[in-house]
C-alpha cells in the first residue's frame, strides 16, 4: 500500500473475458492535479489475475490511488453502484486499520447505543485485528470437502486480548464471536498455542502459522486456558505485545470448538465455507435454522440479518 510508481497485485477482475490484451488507463484528480493510471494484466491464475499498476504521479503511494479512483467494494449481488451512505453503512463503527477486502459484515449489526447497554449488561467487549481475505468468496467447488482449499487470512492480536481470553474462561462465562472471522481468529489461538507446546517438546524451530488441517492434526487433548498460556508465555519471551500470524484452518462438521461457545453471525449462502463452519458450531439444526430463515424471509448475506448460535453440546 505504501509503493510508489508501481505496484504488482493478485486481484479478482469482473468481465475479464472482454480484456483481451494491452493495458487500461484512467485519469483521476488528486489534490486537483489529474494522475494517469493504467492496468496491465501480467498472467491469468485458476483462482485471481497478476495486474501491474503504475501511475504518473511517481511520488503518490498505491492507497493514495486507491482512495482516488476506488470505490468502496459492495457485495456484486446487491446490483447497484455505492451510495454516498454505504462509507457508514457498510462498515462496523469500530473499524481502526486498512486491510480487509470486505467488512466483517456481523459487526455491522452493531451501534455505539448497542455496544453500550451490553456494558450495562456487564457483557465485556474485546477487540482483535482482522484483515478479511479474498478467499472468503471463494466458493467450495470440490465434491468433497477435502479437496477444497481453504484460504488464509491474516490476524494480529494483542498479548492483552490472550490474558483476557483466559481470565474469561477461567471465570467460566461464555465467549462469543462476533463474525465468522473472528470465530476463527479465536479458535486459530488455540491451536497456535498448542502447535507452540509441541515444537518445544520436540525442539524444532517454532513457526505461529497453520496451515488448512492443523486442527485436525495437533494432539486434541490440551485443555484451552493451558494453550492460551503457551502462546502468551511465547510472546513474553519473544518480548512481544503482538502476535502477527497466518491462518488457514478450516472449519467444518467433525471440529469441536475449544475457546467460542457462541456465535453472532449474518445468514449464509449454499456451497460455502462459512456454512461449513455453522454446521460444525450447531451441527444437524443448521438446517432447521435456514429453512425457518427461508420460511420467514430473512434477509441473507452481508446486508442481511443477524443470528445468535449457541455451540451444540
Amino acid at each position: 500500500m505504501q509503493q510508489t510508481g508501481h505496484v504488482l497485485w493478485k486481484c479478482l477482475v469482473g468481465g475479464a473475458k472482454k480484456w483481451k490484451q494491452g493495458s487500461l488507463e484512467k485519469t483521476i484528480l488528486i489534490n486537483n492535479q489529474p494522475v494517469t493510471l493504467s492496468a496491465t494484466m501480467v498472467e491469468r491464475k485458476e483462482d485471481y489475475y497478476l495486474i501491474e499498476f503504475n501511475w504518473s504521479a511517481e511520488h503518490l503511494h498505491f492507497a493514495d490511488i486507491l482512495h482516488a479512483a476506488g470505490s468502496l467494494p459492495l457485495p456484486p449481488y446487491l446490483n447497484r453502484q455505492v451510495e454516498e451512505e454505504d462509507k457508514t453503512r457498510y462498515q462496523t463503527i469500530y473499524a481502526r486499520h486498512d486491510g480487509s477486502v470486505a467488512a466483517p459484515t456481523a459487526g455491522l449489526h452493531f451501534t455505539q447505543q448497542l455496544l453500550q447497554q451490553l456494558q450495562q449488561k456487564n457483557i465485556q467487549q474485546h477487540f482483535v485485528t482482522l484483515h478479511v481475505g479474498a478467499g472468503t468468496f471463494k466458493p467450495v467447488k470440490a465434491a468433497v470437502m477435502q479437496e477444497h482449499e481453504m484460504h488464509a487470512e491474516f490476524i494480529e492480536i494483542q498479548a492483552a486480548f490472550i490474558s483476557q481470553l483466559i481470565q474469561q474462561l477461567q471465570s467460566g462465562q461464555p465467549v462469543i464471536a462476533v463474525g465468522t472471522t473472528s470465530l476463527r481468529t479465536i479458535e486459530s489461538l488455540y491451536w497456535i498455542g498448542v502447535n507452540i507446546g509441541q515444537q518445544q517438546q520436540q525442539q524444532t524451530a517454532v513457526t505461529v502459522n497453520l496451515s488448512q488441517w492443523d486442527a485436525y492434526e495437533l494432539p486434541q487433548n490440551i485443555p484451552a486456558t493451558e494453550a492460551l498460556t503457551t502462546l502468551l508465555h511465547w510472546m513474553q519471551e519473544q518480548k512481544t505485545e503482538i502476535l502477527f500470524a497466518k491462518t488457514q484452518i478450516i472449519i467444518a462438521p467433525g471440529y469441536s470448538l475449544r475457546i467460542a461457545q457462541g456465535l453472532v453471525t449474518n445468514f449464509h449462502q449454499p456451497q460455502s465455507t462459512l456454512l461449513l463452519l455453522v454446521a460444525a458450531i450447531i451441527g444437524n439444526d443448521w438446517r432447521t435454522v435456514y429453512q425457518y430463515a427461508l420460511e420467514h424471509e430473512f434477509r441473507f448475506l452481508s446486508y442481511g440479518d443477524g443470528s445468535l448460535l449457541w455451540k451444540k453440546e
